[in-house]
Protein backbone atom coordinates (compact mmCIF):
# COMPACT_ATOMS: atom_id res chain seq x y z
CA UNK A 1 0.00 0.00 0.00
CA UNK A 2 2.85 2.43 0.77
CA UNK A 3 4.45 1.88 -2.37
CA UNK A 4 1.06 2.46 -4.52
CA UNK A 5 0.62 5.52 -2.24
CA UNK A 6 4.40 7.06 -3.20
CA UNK A 7 3.98 5.87 -7.29
CA UNK A 8 0.93 7.84 -6.99
CA UNK A 9 2.31 10.99 -5.24
CA UNK A 10 5.24 10.48 -7.67
CA UNK A 11 3.34 10.76 -10.23
CA UNK A 12 1.38 14.03 -9.51
CA UNK A 13 4.79 15.95 -8.81
CA UNK A 14 6.42 14.76 -11.99
CA UNK A 15 3.50 16.00 -14.17
CA UNK A 16 3.28 19.27 -11.87
CA UNK A 17 6.95 20.36 -12.22
CA UNK A 18 7.22 18.95 -15.47
CA UNK A 19 4.01 21.59 -16.35
CA UNK A 20 6.14 24.44 -14.80
CA UNK A 21 9.12 23.48 -16.31
CA UNK A 22 7.63 23.34 -19.93
CA UNK A 23 5.53 26.40 -19.45
CA UNK A 24 8.83 28.58 -18.38
CA UNK A 25 10.54 26.98 -21.64
CA UNK A 26 8.32 27.53 -24.07
CA UNK A 27 8.04 31.07 -22.96
CA UNK A 28 11.66 31.47 -23.69
CA UNK A 29 11.44 29.82 -26.65
CA UNK A 30 9.20 32.10 -28.03
CA UNK A 31 11.52 34.85 -26.97
CA UNK A 32 14.20 33.43 -28.64
CA UNK A 33 17.50 32.43 -27.66
CA UNK A 34 19.11 35.80 -28.49
CA UNK A 35 16.70 37.63 -26.16
CA UNK A 36 17.33 35.20 -23.01
CA UNK A 37 21.31 35.23 -23.87
CA UNK A 38 21.07 39.38 -23.26
CA UNK A 39 19.16 38.91 -20.03
CA UNK A 40 21.96 36.66 -18.79
CA UNK A 41 24.45 38.77 -19.56
CA UNK A 42 22.68 41.15 -17.64
CA UNK A 43 22.38 39.15 -14.68
CA UNK A 44 26.06 38.38 -15.36
CA UNK A 45 25.76 34.80 -15.80
CA UNK A 46 29.24 33.48 -17.94
CA UNK A 47 28.75 32.12 -20.88
CA UNK A 48 25.65 33.70 -21.51
CA UNK A 49 24.61 31.99 -24.96
CA UNK A 50 25.76 28.60 -23.53
CA UNK A 51 23.84 29.28 -20.28
CA UNK A 52 20.69 30.15 -22.59
CA UNK A 53 20.93 27.33 -24.60
CA UNK A 54 20.79 25.09 -21.53
CA UNK A 55 18.02 26.84 -19.95
CA UNK A 56 16.01 26.30 -23.20
CA UNK A 57 16.55 22.61 -23.57
CA UNK A 58 16.43 21.76 -20.30
CA UNK A 59 13.51 23.09 -19.13
CA UNK A 60 11.05 22.02 -21.75
CA UNK A 61 12.53 18.69 -23.11
CA UNK A 62 13.45 17.76 -19.20
CA UNK A 63 9.43 19.18 -18.27
CA UNK A 64 8.28 16.94 -21.18
CA UNK A 65 10.88 13.99 -19.51
CA UNK A 66 9.18 14.30 -15.99
CA UNK A 67 5.90 13.88 -17.42
CA UNK A 68 6.09 10.54 -18.92
CA UNK A 69 8.81 9.27 -16.29
CA UNK A 70 11.93 8.81 -18.87
CA UNK A 71 15.05 9.38 -17.12
CA UNK A 72 13.85 11.13 -14.08
CA UNK A 73 17.05 10.96 -12.04
CA UNK A 74 19.61 12.90 -14.47
CA UNK A 75 16.71 15.36 -15.71
CA UNK A 76 16.37 15.88 -12.07
CA UNK A 77 20.25 16.51 -11.24
CA UNK A 78 19.80 19.00 -14.52
CA UNK A 79 16.96 20.80 -13.57
CA UNK A 80 18.64 21.03 -9.65
CA UNK A 81 21.68 22.59 -11.39
CA UNK A 82 19.50 25.00 -13.69
CA UNK A 83 17.59 26.22 -10.47
CA UNK A 84 21.06 26.59 -8.36
CA UNK A 85 22.13 29.01 -11.35
CA UNK A 86 18.96 30.75 -11.50
CA UNK A 87 18.74 31.70 -7.35
CA UNK A 88 23.03 32.77 -7.48
CA UNK A 89 22.68 34.70 -10.71
CA UNK A 90 18.58 36.00 -10.48
CA UNK A 91 16.76 35.63 -7.17
CA UNK A 92 19.47 35.68 -4.56
CA UNK A 93 19.76 39.12 -2.38
CA UNK A 94 16.13 39.87 -3.32
CA UNK A 95 14.06 38.26 -0.39
CA UNK A 96 12.06 35.16 -0.86
CA UNK A 97 8.97 36.07 -1.49
CA UNK A 98 8.14 35.68 -5.25
CA UNK A 99 6.86 39.75 -5.70
CA UNK A 100 10.05 41.05 -4.75
CA UNK A 101 11.69 38.65 -6.90
CA UNK A 102 12.86 36.27 -4.09
CA UNK A 103 13.67 32.70 -4.50
CA UNK A 104 10.40 31.22 -3.55
CA UNK A 105 9.54 29.51 -7.14
CA UNK A 106 13.20 28.55 -7.67
CA UNK A 107 13.75 27.18 -4.40
CA UNK A 108 10.97 24.98 -4.45
CA UNK A 109 11.55 23.51 -8.20
CA UNK A 110 15.47 22.85 -6.76
CA UNK A 111 13.79 20.87 -4.20
CA UNK A 112 11.98 19.01 -6.45
CA UNK A 113 14.51 18.53 -8.65
CA UNK A 114 16.92 17.41 -5.75
CA UNK A 115 13.87 14.67 -4.78
CA UNK A 116 13.61 13.18 -8.07
CA UNK A 117 17.56 13.05 -8.43
CA UNK A 118 17.43 10.52 -5.24
CA UNK A 119 14.15 8.92 -5.39
CA UNK A 120 13.29 8.40 -8.73
CA UNK A 121 9.84 9.01 -10.30
CA UNK A 122 8.15 5.77 -8.72
CA UNK A 123 6.53 2.59 -11.26
CA UNK A 124 4.38 4.79 -13.17
CA UNK A 125 6.83 6.29 -15.53
CA UNK A 126 8.41 4.94 -18.85
CA UNK A 127 11.53 4.04 -16.40
CA UNK A 128 10.44 1.78 -14.49
CA UNK A 129 8.07 0.07 -17.37
CA UNK A 130 11.62 -0.02 -19.41
CA UNK A 131 13.33 -1.42 -16.63
CA UNK A 132 10.88 -4.22 -16.42
CA UNK A 133 11.06 -5.39 -19.56
CA UNK A 134 14.51 -5.14 -19.53
CA UNK A 135 14.92 -7.25 -16.74
CA UNK A 136 12.89 -9.78 -18.00
CA UNK A 137 14.64 -10.07 -21.27
CA UNK A 138 17.81 -10.63 -19.14
CA UNK A 139 16.76 -13.35 -17.40
CA UNK A 140 15.06 -14.89 -20.07
CA UNK A 141 18.94 -14.95 -21.78
CA UNK A 142 19.98 -16.13 -18.84
CA UNK A 143 17.69 -19.24 -18.50
CA UNK A 144 18.44 -19.72 -22.36
CA UNK A 145 22.38 -19.78 -21.57
CA UNK A 146 22.01 -22.48 -18.52
CA UNK A 147 19.37 -24.12 -20.58
CA UNK A 148 22.26 -24.50 -23.49
CA UNK A 149 24.87 -25.20 -21.10
CA UNK A 150 23.24 -28.31 -19.71
CA UNK A 151 22.29 -29.56 -22.80
CA UNK A 152 26.22 -29.41 -24.14
CA UNK A 153 27.37 -30.86 -20.75
CA UNK A 154 24.60 -34.04 -21.21
CA UNK A 155 25.89 -34.67 -24.72
CA UNK A 156 29.48 -34.67 -23.43
CA UNK A 157 28.14 -37.69 -20.20
CA UNK A 158 26.65 -39.37 -23.47
CA UNK A 159 29.62 -39.23 -25.72
CA UNK A 160 31.65 -40.33 -22.64
CA UNK A 161 29.44 -43.63 -21.93
CA UNK A 162 27.21 -44.14 -24.27
CA UNK A 163 29.67 -44.00 -27.38
CA UNK A 164 33.18 -45.93 -28.53
CA UNK A 165 35.90 -44.87 -30.44
CA UNK A 166 34.64 -45.21 -33.54
CA UNK A 167 31.31 -43.68 -32.74
CA UNK A 168 29.02 -46.81 -32.21
CA UNK A 169 27.36 -47.97 -28.79
CA UNK A 170 29.78 -50.14 -26.47
CA UNK A 171 28.88 -53.70 -25.80
CA UNK A 172 30.05 -56.30 -23.04
CA UNK A 173 32.41 -58.36 -24.73
CA UNK A 174 31.34 -61.86 -25.71
CA UNK A 175 32.05 -65.07 -23.65
CA UNK A 176 34.70 -67.07 -25.56
CA UNK A 177 37.99 -69.11 -24.31
CA UNK A 178 39.50 -67.73 -21.48
CA UNK A 179 42.80 -65.83 -21.88
CA UNK A 180 45.97 -67.57 -20.34
CA UNK A 181 48.31 -65.49 -19.33
CA UNK A 182 51.35 -65.11 -20.94
CA UNK A 183 54.11 -67.58 -19.34
CA UNK A 184 57.20 -67.80 -20.52
CA UNK A 185 58.60 -70.89 -21.32
CA UNK A 186 61.32 -72.53 -19.52
CA UNK A 187 63.96 -73.97 -21.53
CA UNK A 188 64.50 -77.36 -21.93
CA UNK A 189 68.16 -79.07 -20.98
CA UNK A 190 69.88 -80.62 -24.14
CA UNK A 191 68.79 -84.35 -24.58
CA UNK A 192 72.09 -86.35 -24.11
CA UNK A 193 73.80 -88.77 -26.72
CA UNK A 194 74.92 -91.41 -23.97
CA UNK A 195 73.73 -94.70 -23.59
CA UNK A 196 72.02 -95.81 -20.33
CA UNK A 197 75.12 -98.16 -19.90
CA UNK A 198 77.42 -94.93 -20.10
CA UNK A 199 74.73 -93.06 -17.28
CA UNK A 200 75.36 -95.49 -15.04
CA UNK A 201 78.57 -95.33 -15.23
CA UNK A 202 79.00 -92.06 -14.59
CA UNK A 203 76.63 -92.51 -11.60
CA UNK A 204 78.96 -95.09 -10.28
CA UNK A 205 82.02 -93.12 -10.37
CA UNK A 206 80.43 -90.36 -8.73
CA UNK A 207 79.17 -92.55 -5.91
CA UNK A 208 82.85 -94.31 -5.51
CA UNK A 209 81.14 -97.33 -6.94
CA UNK A 210 83.07 -99.40 -9.72
CA UNK A 211 81.01 -100.59 -12.14
CA UNK A 212 81.00 -103.97 -13.27
CA UNK A 213 83.09 -105.12 -15.98
CA UNK A 214 80.77 -105.76 -19.10
CA UNK A 215 82.23 -107.73 -21.65
CA UNK A 216 83.20 -106.91 -24.95
CA UNK A 217 80.64 -107.55 -27.65
CA UNK A 218 81.06 -110.75 -29.73
CA UNK A 219 82.42 -109.32 -32.86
Amino acid sequence: MKKVLFDVAALIARVATGVIFIAHGWQKWQSGLGATSEGFRGMGLPLPEVAALYAHVVEFVGGIFLIVGLLVRPVGLLLLINMIGAIAFAHWGKGIMSETGGWELPGALAALGLMFLAVGGGRLGLDALLGKMFRRRKESQAAESDVGVHQRGAGRDEGRTGTGRTGGPLTPSEPGTPETPNVPRQPTAPRSSMSDEDMRDIDALVSDDQPEHRKPPNR
